[in-house]
């Protein structure tokens, strides 16, 4: 089985979606309200693909059902660190995925370009 850091690091989206509870829930760096659901969700992932440039991720722990994934990347030129926090049920989907990033410049360059991005997102979630 395809973990979600594999299909990251693969660029496997339809895998990245089929890991996704129906019910996942999205807390986005940037956003102050979560999103609710696997349209949406996967529809954010999509662009995030496009969004961040030279993705890679650094480090990975894990405590049961709760995995934490460090990555780098960058974002209009400049240097991004976040963590991609993931709650498994006991179905092995993943029914939250919640994104920190730093620093300041950095999460607001991810806020522009997430934003720009936003109707195209969606587009996809109602499409999808």
């Amino acid at each position: 089985m395809t973990t979600f850091r594999e299909a990251v690091d693969a660029r496997d989206l339809t895998a990245i979606e089929a890991m996704l509870a129906d019910d996942v829930v999205f807390r986005s760096p940037v956003a102050h309200r979560p999103y609710a659901g696997k349209a949406i969700t996967a529809a954010i992932l999509r662009a995030v693909v496009e969004v961040f440039e030279g993705f890679r991720y650094v480090r990975e722990l894990h405590d049961g059902a709760d995995h934490v994934l460090v990555f780098e990347a960058t974002v209009e030129g400049l240097d991004v660190t976040g963590a991609d926090f993931l709650r498994y049920d006991a179905d092995g989907k993943i029914v939250e995925l919640m994104v920190m990033v730093r620093p300041l410049r950095a999460a607001e360059a991810v806020a522009r370009q997430m934003g720009a991005h936003f109707e195209q997102i969606k587009a996809a979630a109602t499409d999808g």
